[in-house]
């Protein structure tokens, strides 16, 4: 990654202390995961009728298949309140209507009652799975003629981009040759913004296997030295799509 700073992205070494991450290393913010701040209650006195949850709920299944059950009325309030404030909306009778007529704030709305979780190699039984069974079977059926060697994937809901480069790592690893192509798609603009970008504190790397992290990312140096980047192999296999 270049900047104004010269910033980079490097191999790391063997032997590098920068690409040993303890596993007790504190993770600092940005770990991947979405934690929104505490938002601000809505202006006194607005309360979260039954009428104007319904709607919201209605609106949210039609236009992203979130069912919200009833119990989360006060999350909706939660995370829509900041929101409403910088609008200077005070009911979610009004907000409703902005949201209803502005696809722009749509989207922000999905935005703000998304939650947003993933790490590298999550789900190891998965990929123990992939690894020892599926891959195996796939590549002896191209062996014997019976399937292309190639392979594509989807990455539903896949937040920061930890889960569709952890497939791209696995299969690439595995299947020399093969056509690579992994679709990662999420509900949320704000976190396919970080996913294409593929840069994550360097305080991630320790949950990816050593031999993974030195064969496929990028140890930031100068104004990126603390991050790591996905690098140009595995990225080249990953597109991102809402």
């Amino acid at each position: 990654m270049t900047s104004a700073t010269h910033a980079a992205h490097q191999r790391p070494r063997a032997g590098d202390a920068a690409s040993e991450i303890p596993s007790s290393s504190p993770a600092p913010a940005g770990d991947g995961k979405a934690h929104p701040a505490r938002p601000p209650a809505l202006a006194r006195g607005a309360e979260v009728s039954d009428a104007d949850f319904r709607r919201f709920q209605s609106l949210i299944q039609s236009a992203a298949g979130i069912h919200l059950a009833p119990c989360k009325k006060a999350l909706l309030a939660g995370r829509l309140s900041r929101r409403m404030k910088e609008l200077g909306i005070g009911t979610l009778a009004r907000y409703y209507r902005r949201v209803e007529s502005d696809p722009a704030e749509m989207a922000r709305m999905l935005d703000a009652i998304s939650t947003n979780e993933t790490h590298f190699f999550r789900e190891p039984a998965h990929w123990e799975l992939l690894s020892s069974q599926l891959l195996p079977a796939w590549k002896a059926q191209a062996d014997a003629g019976l399937r292309p060697r190639r392979i594509r994937a989807w990455s539903a809901a896949c937040s920061t981009g930890q889960e569709p480069y952890t497939l791209a790592m696995v299969l690439l690893s595995a299947l020399q040759g093969w056509e690579v192509d992994i679709l990662a798609t999420d509900l949320s603009t704000r976190v396919l913004a970080q996913a294409r970008e593929a840069v994550w504190p360097v305080s991630l790397a320790r949950e990816i296997p050593e031999a993974s992290r030195r064969r496929w990312m990028l140890r930031g140096t100068g104004g990126a030295e603390g991050t790591m980047k996905a690098g140009p192999e595995i990225r080249s296999v990953v597109r991102f799509a809402r």
